[in-house]
């Protein structure tokens, strides 16, 4: 059975139940999505203090709520929007395992795992849509986690999907990058931001033996 590993930024996540629906005629789709710009300003109206390292969000407990609220709102938006097949599902309840990150706060570095109720999910013919929290409960990357289970599940491509139509170098889209060329431009600090998480997820996946597409641009091992 063929896997695609979806994953989907919060400012995306509304518009993917399509595309999730067209991957699910052809075969087995997970899912796991952020909720980046929902928890960033629900946090500002809180009056709690946005911070990032390296494109991951630094969490405090208090942000840990926030962050699980809008986990659970957006995680019920996108299931209703698929339909039927989809079935929501939380990665703290899972039991995700995740290495703690202690100067990012209440923050997890995911390791590669396959939850027997995905699995479950999965056999069944149901599309698990995923929160990135992991066991703790910590906050952890939507990326980082979406590359673990991606490893884990032994997925045969891992799809993200966000606002930007794919790898910009030099101004241009590339089509495809080669996981050391990544590396020597991540350390030569050609990137910043979000984009810095999503390709180092890519990299760790292609490694690993899952093809890793970030929009238009394939991470190639």
């Amino acid at each position: 059975m063929s896997l695609v590993l979806l994953k989907c930024g919060g400012r995306v996540a509304a518009g993917t139940a399509g595309h999730v629906r067209a991957l699910a005629r052809d075969g087995a789709v997970c899912v796991v999505h952020g909720a980046g710009p929902q928890i960033t300003t629900e946090m500002e109206r809180r009056g709690l203090e946005v911070r990032f390292v390296g494109g991951r969000r630094v969490t405090t407990a208090q942000g840990l709520a926030v962050v699980r609220e809008a986990f659970e709102t957006l995680n019920q938006r996108l299931c209703a929007a698929i339909g039927p097949l989809a079935i929501g599902m939380m990665g703290d309840e899972l039991g995700l395992p995740a290495l703690h990150v202690p100067e990012l706060g209440l923050v997890g570095e995911p390791l590669p795992s396959a939850p027997p109720l995905v699995v479950a999910a999965l056999a069944e013919g149901l599309v698990p849509v995923i929160a990135p929290l992991a066991a703790g409960p910590l906050n952890v990357n939507a990326d980082d986690a979406a590359a673990a289970l991606a490893v884990g599940l032994g997925a045969d491509r891992i799809v993200f999907v966000s606002d930007v139509p794919g790898v910009l170098v030099e101004g241009s889209t590339a089509s495809e990058l080669g996981v050391d060329e990544v590396d020597e431009l991540l350390d030569a600090g050609r990137f910043e931001g979000g984009i810095v998480p999503k390709l180092e997820a890519a990299v760790r996946a292609a490694r690993l033996g899952v093809r890793a597409e970030i929009g238009e641009t394939a991470v190639l091992p």
